[in-house]
């Protein structure tokens, strides 16, 4: 198959081509920190895939656990207090 070859959106929109797939993925590799995927080795798109959606799912974990700590810091402090006012917009 040629690497020119385009995909139709499930939108009807714009084609993408594999090329640009390729380039999107190499992208997002970049972006993935630590040494999970080596940047130096090309990784298939659906290893990078991957190790996004972990990344992304310990983002989240660690969002959870970061709110649920600026919770129960503003729970143990006087409400009126500018800490407070503060903490409570770190939350919003």
């Amino acid at each position: 198959m040629s690497s020119r070859r385009s995909r139709q959106s499930s939108s009807g929109g714009p084609r993408i081509t594999d090329d640009q797939i390729i380039q999107l993925v190499s992208k997002l590799q970049q972006l993935l920190p630590g040494t999970r995927i080596q940047r130096s080795n090309k990784a298939s798109a659906s290893k990078v895939l991957q190790e996004t959606c972990n990344y992304v799912r310990s983002l989240h974990r660690e969002v959870d656990d970061l709110s649920d700590r600026l919770s129960q810091l503003l729970s143990t402090i006087d409400a009126d207090s500018p800490e407070a006012s503060i903490i409570r917009s770190l939350i919003m």
